[in-house]
């Protein structure tokens, strides 16, 4: 992690939701900070997708303010913060299937279609498995490799900031681990990322700092390690978020 204390995006009290008149975030904040890797951890409807869709302006904000670099990002379209240096990539429908792996990194520069030839090679060299493969079929890949796509297309702008929603949902334990790798890895290349995630206690093992959200507002925050150990984080939400995790598999699989 940077020793850096500038603070690249930031939500102050946010209360958001989908339905007029219906919160799912309550008075929820959050910092993320140059060069960490934030997790963001809670039993399921605690509204941590929400927080990170509030975050790229799919979420209606009613009250609190969103800042990218010191600037007020809040209720901007989602275009206009991508413009500004915010990635996003969604849990699923995270890839054009009809799409080749090119093309989709192709989409992921659409704003900037002439820098197309020097960033795809970067996204080759971080992930090589792509670039032996680059004319496949998105929609023919395994879970994993759509969501090695799917990083690899928010990265062709050269975010400040990526959000991650749930990245290693739906995949298999081997797949999971090559998942936390590389985000780590797309973290130490300088890219300050927030990443819900439902596996709870990799995601403190491998984040700076995290948050525990309980129905729509802030239960808990510290480094990864800190909430790892916490006697209350481990008994109020690690073993009930690792049934929810293991439940969610089962179905997933049809067990």
């Amino acid at each position: 992690m940077s020793d850096s204390t500038t603070v690249i995006m930031r939500a102050d009290g946010l209360d958001a939701g989908y339905l007029p008149g219906i919160n799912i975030l309550n008075d929820c904040s959050l910092e993320a900070r140059e060069g960490e890797l934030v997790g963001i951890i809670g039993p399921n409807g605690a509204g941590k997708s929400t927080l990170l869709k509030s975050l790229f302006g799919l979420v209606n904000i009613r009250k609190g303010t969103v800042t990218l670099n010191g600037k007020d990002v809040t209720g901007l379209r989602t275009n206009q913060l991508v413009r500004e240096g915010v990635g996003f990539v969604p849990q699923t429908n995270n890839v054009f299937p009809s799409l080749s792996i090119e093309e989709n990194l192709q989409m992921g520069l659409f704003l900037k279609p002439r820098e197309f030839a020097a960033r795809v090679s970067e996204m080759w060299e971080l992930f090589p498995m792509l670039a032996d493969r680059r004319k496949q079929l998105a929609g023919s890949l395994s879970g994993g490799e759509r969501q090695s796509v799917a990083m690899a297309r928010a990265l062709m702008m050269k975010p400040s900031v990526l959000l991650l929603d749930e990245p290693s949902a739906g995949l298999s334990p081997v797949r999971q681990d090559e998942t936390f790798i590389r985000t780590r890895q797309i973290n130490r290349t300088g890219v300050t990322i927030i990443m819900v995630e439902q596996n709870a206690r990799r995601c403190l093992q491998i984040c700076d700092r995290a948050y525990v959200l309980d129905q729509g507002t802030n239960a808990y925050e510290g480094t990864g390690r800190e909430l790892a150990e916490d006697p209350r984080v481990i008994e109020l939400y690690l073993g009930t978020l690792a049934a929810d995790v293991e439940a969610k598999a089962a179905e997933e699989t049809g067990a």
